[in-house]
């Protein structure tokens, strides 16, 4: 799905705040809101920019009429962002009717770029360049150094490998990473990366010089859907790979939790009648059932087309068993997986939907949807993105 193609225009704006992905604004800022006289300006920007970002290129008088914002404002943000590059004319409307016709301005999506980098993958690091609204214009890979080799070392020089291929200002770096990571970008935790309680935000910042933003994968998988996919504010991305993990979104912002684990959900126990043995050391948790290693080597073991779908159709109601409690208690619109489709489009799902259904109030959630995400591979590559937008333009 294309940026257009997901962009929302804003009928109801609302009042956002540009401090961090972690409070990510919502996507139509509400004017109605107080706004301190010393913070006026920075929130009438991002809302000026959020309005362009969802509803596209548009005349001054139109941003005026969205915005709430007198045309005096509107004329002076507009000259300011784009003598920062931000925004852009882009020519005249067409209109039928006798008069002047308006010119229109838009986001500049050329005039900076943001580097993105996907730390989760078992065999690799992927990294990219992306364009103000997503679009991936430079995606490379290296290998993972492994457990003996320089992890850090080679994220930082990956990532200044890209700032140099940026070819136009970097608004900023965002990071996905597999593991823990607090609000400051400090990583407590990362078994498959081999780091435990290291900064990795202060040195890509010590070593690039620009904004850095560092978070968990799926929590940045779930900002790409939110604002690229089309997903509803109450909605959950589960990311099956090596192993398994989640993003939430209540009410349009992050969950992160009072120990930054939220969403945590592959050490969950899903059996009662024993089970695999977990790596953690735990009998039938969650990601000793899903994840894609362990879902390949039972399906090598099936000798049937019907064998394997029951395989399929096993795992997709333990997923769904350790949901429902999830699904019930925040009363999520959507659940989007992200991972190989040809192990989790099809029986896996509609086990997981047909588990969820028998789990909670019928009348409630029998609407729950379940789908596999439209981003495909690259999903933490373009939330890596939607965090710098909201950290750095108050965008999302």
């Amino acid at each position: 799905m294309s940026t257009s193609e997901a962009r929302r225009g804003p009928s109801s704006p609302e009042q956002g705040s540009a401090a961090g992905y972690a409070l990510a604004a919502p996507r139509h800022p509400r004017h109605g809101a107080k706004v301190l006289p010393e913070h006026a300006r920075a929130h009438n920007r991002s809302l000026v920019l959020q309005t362009l970002f969802h509803g596209g290129a548009m005349s001054r008088a139109d941003l005026s009429r969205e915005t709430g914002l007198t045309r005096v404002t509107i004329s002076d943000l507009v000259a300011e962002l784009i003598a920062d590059g931000f925004v852009a004319e882009k020519g005249v409307r067409e209109i039928s009717r006798p008069g002047k016709p308006a010119i229109l301005v838009d986001l500049d999506h050329e005039g900076h770029r943001i580097v993105g980098l996907d730390l989760s993958g078992t065999s690799s690091f992927v990294g990219g360049v992306l364009t103000l609204d997503g679009t991936i214009v430079v995606r490379r890979e290296i290998p993972h150094p492994g457990a003996d080799g320089d992890v850090v070392g080679a994220i930082v020089a990956f990532a200044g490998e890209l700032v140099a291929d940026s070819h136009a200002p970097v608004l900023g770096i965002g990071v996905g990473t597999p593991g823990i990571v607090d609000a400051s970008g400090v990583v407590i935790t990362a078994p498959n990366l081999g780091l435990n309680g290291f900064d990795l935000e202060g040195a890509l910042r010590a070593a690039l010089d620009v904004p850095i933003i560092v978070a968990n994968d799926a929590n940045a998988a779930v900002l790409a859907e939110y604002t690229f996919g089309g997903a509803g504010d109450d909605v959950m991305v589960v990311r099956v790979g090596r192993g398994v993990g989640s993003g939430l979104l209540s009410g349009g912002r992050p969950m992160v939790g009072s120990r930054f684990a939220a969403g945590e959900i592959g050490h969950v126990t899903v059996a009662t009648d024993g089970g695999p043995r977990c790596s953690c050391g735990k009998v039938g948790c969650l990601e000793a059932w899903i994840s894609v290693p362990t879902l390949t080597a039972r399906l090598a073991e099936a000798s049937t087309p019907s064998a394997r779908e029951g395989v399929l159709r096993d795992a997709g109601e333990r997923l769904g068993i350790a949901l429902a409690p999830v699904v019930g208690a925040l009363d999520l619109s959507e659940v989007i997986l992200s991972g190989p489709s040809d192990l989790l489009d099809g029986p896996f799902s509609a086990a997981t939907v047909e588990t969820l259904r028998t789990r909670t109030l019928a009348k409630i959630h029998e609407g729950i949807r379940v789908r596999m995400t439209a981003q495909g591979e690259d999903i933490v590559l373009r939330g890596a993105a939607v965090m710098v937008l909201s950290a750095q333009l108050g965008v999302s």
